[in-house]
């Protein structure tokens, strides 16, 4: 039977002075960076909380040596699986559908349907990219970020940030292709 984990009133000081002292102490430059580079998310501070829990499991099993750096990047990579999240399913709660009037009686309803579904294809040529060209794709497209400002917030160079852009939107052309689409992404990618 493996030894309990239980923990003295001296241990959870250590703990908590731990925690305060090495990882509390970016709480506020956290939530600014999270605020700043994804402003859709709603729940910032929930993203900060799994940020927390995630780094405290981290940290009981292997020490941690940058723990800022390791926070923050727990913090972006769940931002970014959120912000997905919330892009696949923008519809809030409104009422019950039975009861409320949907008909579209527009001339529009075929185009409606048809950009819903190229919106569809697109994000999901997004959701395949590699991680990086997907963070610089949504950065540049869908943030309208500078080359030099997505450069500096994911600290790589402008000219690697214009390649991982070359390579995703050659991917994201490639499958919009497959899928019979030419002109999604527009002229300029």
């Amino acid at each position: 039977m493996p030894p309990s984990r239980a923990s003295t009133p001296a241990s959870d000081l250590n703990q908590d002075r731990w925690f305060l002292e090495n990882v509390h102490l970016h709480d506020g430059q956290l939530k600014s960076y999270l605020h700043g580079a994804f402003p859709r998310v709603r729940d910032v501070d929930d993203i900060v909380q799994e940020s927390y829990l995630r780094l405290w499991r981290r940290q009981t099993e292997h020490p941690i040596a940058s723990i800022k750096a390791f926070l923050f990047t727990i913090a972006r990579r769940l931002a970014i699986d959120t912000s997905r999240q919330q892009s696949r399913s923008p519809i809030e709660y409104i009422g019950v559908p039975a009861q409320m009037d949907v008909r579209d009686e527009s001339e529009n309803v075929i185009n409606n349907v048809c950009r819903a579904e190229r919106i569809r294809l697109l994000t999901d040529a997004i959701d395949a990219l590699p991680r990086r060209c997907r963070e610089v794709i949504i950065l540049r497209k869908i943030q309208l970020l500078s080359t030099h400002e997505v450069a500096m917030r994911l600290r790589i160079t402008e000219h690697a940030v214009e390649n991982y852009f070359t390579r995703g939107t050659a991917r994201i052309r490639k499958h919009l292709r497959l899928c019979g689409l030419e002109r999604t992404l527009g002229s300029e990618g």
